[in-house]
């Protein structure tokens, strides 16, 4: 019998180990242990309660991570994605108010390459969401350098990064205050138990000023690494640092054996696709998630 658990701290490591396992070159851009290592911003003990494992006995078939109360990112063994059985336990989970994911109301799954999944929600009523495209780059040649100059930095460089981070996805002005959380947060991630899996890239216009950054994470040599995530200054866009940076991170990822990097973009974001087909990166079908109403 399929039971649905959420791991204790100590048991993280292996849960992105088997989700690094999960990862092949050719499969689904489905949940990433680079996913877990981005959300270890909040510390390992909420990472950990927000993690889901459908596992009979001891072996994990999915893996999913509640990105939010009502999102749920999931990755499937590759040998179950058309198992109608797991499909059927997992969607009776998230149906089910009692079943340990969703509370009533709207919700999501992201299940890319789940297709018995998909097909059972789509059965109980779930609706495709907006279109997200999954991008790849290969690895299996030298990427050639960037011409800015772009740096792998350590914890004693994490406002640089925190404050184009801040800039790129909010937008909004960044005190003192809001700084020192988010450098905080930025130190709990890097000191967590995904970290020795990541590097973070800051990239410098002329005057040495940064102007990008990037987080890359790799599942282990031979495997697809991500990028999660990259931005741009607000004041630098357009430049072609996006590019270049996400390129530096490829670079930076072949030279920890990943195979190739993956990414996935909303399809509504004409500005992330531009950057990542500018990079080299190569677009594949789209996917879509599933999702229920109120």
């Amino acid at each position: 019998m399929l039971e649905v658990t959420t791991p204790d701290v100590s048991r993280l490591a292996q849960v992105g180990e088997t989700l690094a396992r999960w990862q092949v070159d050719g499969g689904p851009v489905h949940l990433h242990p680079g996913d877990l290592g981005w959300y270890s911003l909040r510390g390992a003990e909420e990472t950990a309660s927000s993690i889901r494992i459908w596992a009979d006995g001891a072996t994990p078939s999915a893996i999913g991570l509640l990105d939010g109360p009502q999102l749920l990112r999931l990755a499937i063994d590759p040998t179950r994605r058309d198992d109608t059985g797991l499909a059927t336990r997992i969607a009776d989970s998230v149906e089910d108010p009692e079943g340990g994911v969703f509370a009533p109301g709207q919700a999501t799954v992201e299940a890319r390459g789940a297709d018995a999944l998909t097909r059972t929600l789509g059965r109980q009523g779930w609706q495709e969401d907006e279109p997200w495209i999954p991008l790849r780059f290969d690895l299996s040649t030298p990427v050639q350098p960037a011409g800015t100059l772009i740096e792998t930095i350590d914890e004693d460089r994490a406002g640089e990064w925190v404050g184009v981070h801040w800039s790129a996805f909010r937008g909004t002005p960044l005190d003192d205050g809001a700084r020192q959380t988010f450098v905080n947060r930025w130190l709990t991630m890097t000191s967590g138990p995904f970290a020795v899996a990541s590097r973070n890239l800051v990239a410098f216009d002329e005057n040495g000023k940064a102007v990008a950054v990037t987080t890359v994470w790799s599942a282990g040599p031979g495997r697809p690494g991500l990028i999660e995530p990259m931005g741009v200054h607000r004041d630098h866009r357009g430049r072609g640092y996006g590019a270049e940076i996400t390129r530096a991170g490829a670079a930076v990822l072949r030279e920890m054996g990943s195979s190739s990097v993956v990414v996935a973009a909303e399809g509504a974001n004409s500005g992330a696709l531009a950057t990542y087909l500018a990079a080299g990166f190569v677009p594949a079908t789209p996917v879509v998630d599933m999702s229920r109403g109120d």
